[in-house]
């Protein structure tokens, strides 16, 4: 896939999945690579982004798999961040899909 097409969908992709439930890390990774190849060095950074911007917060649970996981839960500025970007890719993928198959 387009490098370009990944960088504008990561982010709404991490906020859907993340308000579906709580996730660490690396369960998003694996999520997101079931259907879009990409890898830690590019989810990581967002994240901390979308953290730092306030549309996750963050909290450690211990795994029996092995050392605490970092959790990011979603806030309600996250979910109306995620509303608003779905509005605008449902906008956006309509003028994309309308142009594109022209006569």
């Amino acid at each position: 896939m387009n490098t370009q097409f990944k960088k504008g969908v990561l982010e709404i992709c991490v906020l859907a999945l993340i308000h579906k439930k709580d996730m660490y890390g690396y369960e998003i990774v694996q999520n997101i690579s079931k259907v879009i190849e990409v890898n830690e060095g590019t989810i990581y950074p967002l994240l901390r982004r979308l953290t730092k911007e306030g549309y996750f917060e963050t909290y450690i649970l211990e795994s029996s798999e092995g050392p605490a996981r970092k959790y990011y839960k979603i806030t309600e500025l996250g979910r109306d961040n995620l509303i608003n970007l779905k509005r605008e890719w449902k906008n956006f993928t309509s003028a994309v899909d309308y142009l594109i198959n022209l006569d």
